[in-house]
């Protein structure tokens, strides 16, 4: 169908021109990006039809790309996405309905808004058929140039604003997929970091075991020696023997509590269960605070570094039960799963809400956290003001964590004092 000529909208036909785009130069060039200057799609077979309408939108700064029949129009929606797209209902061969419903079944156009440009006598079961095809809108020939600007424009912003979320959408998730590289990056520096501390820990306290305990153990033999030929009467000598006898001994002492902090012996030679219940003992010893343990009566088989994260979790668990639940008695239960090994310990001090237990100022659950992510683990924090405060460890079990279901006993450490 044609457009009235351009001097009907009242312009020269020399006068502005939107720039015109022959599909034909635009071929083998996707438009992946959105640009910054709208296009709009004109579909017609009458070269001063669209010339014509060339003129009417020269000064609106679009882009208009134009095509002469519906299977040009198509090609043209699969290299770039267009603000609004005027369609004559009208063709040969591939008329407007049908490029409209095809251009409604491409996933890249499937939302560009198109209007049917028709003559004045369309029948209403035409305009029916186009808004079934697709259209959001009719305009009857001949154009009223504002009308039809009015309607592009309102598109066209649309299409700007779109824009405009989309790359701040774009903007929003490539922020958040480097934050979440970084956050990984961190998490695996400080599960290296703690890697390495165990492992300079280990490496100290073999170092104290094997060279200061020889050394000590060699001074009160010596000592000893020097002492049994002391002459008879030599009281003050004795006494001065038998007060360094007493300092070796606190020294070995503290020295013995310095490797057990440094890194148990037991939870290496004797396993994860046996290291948990001898840190009980030594919380219960040391804080007065009751410590009931419920442990499995089978063996558990687990590799070094949940053994690790396990024993280390606990500590810090216990270490903040001392320092600010006010509690009387802690529970500390070990069990596991099938499919995976829990830790739980609970006290009957305080109490801990949420907002305390998701507190950045946390550091303590924050470092709990932190241990259990690299294994996919998960921490729960319940707790009722004045009742106290339940903490569940769980990390997935590797090939090694069994049995599936053993049973367990519940009894103190030591009787309280």
């Amino acid at each position: 169908m044609r457009f009235p000529p351009m001097e009907v909208y009242g312009m020269s036909r020399i006068h502005g021109r939107a720039p015109l785009i022959d599909n034909d130069a635009t071929q083998g060039r996707a438009m992946n990006s959105i640009q910054t200057q709208a296009s709009i799609l004109a579909v017609d077979d009458d070269t001063r039809s669209l010339m014509a309408l060339q003129g009417l939108l020269a000064d609106m700064s679009l882009r208009v790309v134009t095509a002469k029949s519906g299977d040009e129009a198509l090609r043209c929606v699969l290299k770039q996405d267009f603000a609004v797209i005027l369609m004559d209902a009208r063709m040969p061969g591939v008329d407007g309905f049908e490029a409209a419903r095809l251009i409604r079944e491409r996933e890249r156009s499937r939302h560009t808004p198109i209007i049917f440009l028709t003559s004045a006598y369309e029948d209403a079961p035409s305009v029916t058929r186009g808004y079934e095809a697709g259209a959001v809108d009719y305009i009857v020939k001949p154009l009223r140039p504002e009308v039809l600007k009015s309607k592009i424009s309102v598109f066209v912003n649309l299409y700007r604003n779109n824009a405009i979320l989309m790359q701040e959408v774009r903007d929003r998730m490539t922020a958040e997929e480097h934050l979440k590289t970084s956050q990984q990056s961190l998490r695996a520096l400080a599960s290296h970091l703690q890697s390495v501390r165990e492992e300079e820990w280990t490496r100290i306290a073999r170092e104290i075991h094997d060279h200061l305990a020889q050394a000590l153990t060699g001074l009160k033999m010596d000592l000893a020696w020097i002492t049994s030929r002391l002459p008879k009467g030599s009281s003050p000598l004795r006494a001065k023997a038998q007060s360094m006898s007493g300092l070796i001994d606190s020294t070995m002492e503290s020295m013995h509590e310095i490797m057990a902090q440094l890194r148990p012996e037991v939870l290496d030679r004797l396993g994860l269960a046996a290291a948990i219940g001898w840190q009980a003992g030594e919380f219960q010893r040391r804080s007065g605070i009751r410590c009931n343990l419920s442990l499995p009566q089978e063996e558990l088989t687990v590799d070094r570094d949940r053994s690790t994260a396990v024993f280390r979790i606990l500590q810090e668990l216990l270490t903040n039960v001392v320092r600010h639940a006010g509690a009387t008695r802690v529970d500390v239960a070990l069990r596991s799963e099938p499919d995976e090994l829990l830790l739980t310990v609970a006290d009957n001090g305080r109490g801990l809400d949420e907002e305390a237990a998701n507190s950045p100022k946390s550091f303590g659950l924050m470092g709990v956290r932190e241990r259990v992510l690299p294994f996919g683990g998960r921490v729960e924090i319940s707790g009722v003001r004045a009742k106290g405060t339940t903490v569940t460890v769980a990390l997935p079990a590797a090939a090694a964590t069994q049995p599936a279901a053993a049973a367990t006993q519940v009894e103190p450490v030591a009787k309280e004092s």
